[in-house]
């Protein structure tokens, strides 16, 4: 088990997707499986087979999201220390080779969003930035090679 640091926010969208697939398409995927069933023998039905494989799909899916809910920790943004960066808070750096500036949200890897700019915390970018002050550089090994930021300010 690994924990999943998450948002106040991200933990109630994960709440309501988890309601959404449990109220709605759970529904949904039953009326299916009804209307196959009444067209007859279901030993060569493809509707019914498809509906039931997508039933089977959606449980997995709700299964999945409460297992991550259940290993979800919300932070609540003022225990986060905003001498360093740290999950939870945003980061603006500056693109030593480009010299651009980006800013990312560090984040649990359930609201990792690109763009968005949310990264997630796992992600090797935000591995190398973890715990870096306003003015230290982070060299960081990315696909294209290695990118160095300067951290320019840590906020919520």
């Amino acid at each position: 088990m690994s924990i999943n640091y998450i948002s106040q926010k991200g933990y109630d969208d994960l709440n309501a997707n988890i309601a959404h697939l449990e109220k709605v398409e759970r529904k949904r995927i039953t009326g299916q499986i009804a209307d196959a069933r009444d067209k007859g023998d279901l030993s060569e039905n493809a509707e019914y087979d498809a509906a039931k494989e997508a039933q089977g799909l959606l449980e997995m899916k709700i299964s999945k999201l409460k297992n991550t809910r259940a290993d979800s920790r919300v932070i609540d943004p003022k225990d986060v220390d905003l001498s360093r960066v740290n999950i939870q808070t945003k980061a603006r750096l500056l693109n030593k080779k480009t010299n651009k500036e980006v800013t990312y949200f560090i984040v649990g890897e359930s609201e990792a969003n690109l763009k968005e700019g949310k990264i997630s915390v796992k992600s090797p970018i935000a591995e190398g930035l973890m715990g870096k002050k306003v003015g230290e550089i982070a060299a960081i090994q990315v696909p294209a090679g290695i990118i160095e930021f300067e951290v320019l300010e840590v906020s919520i």
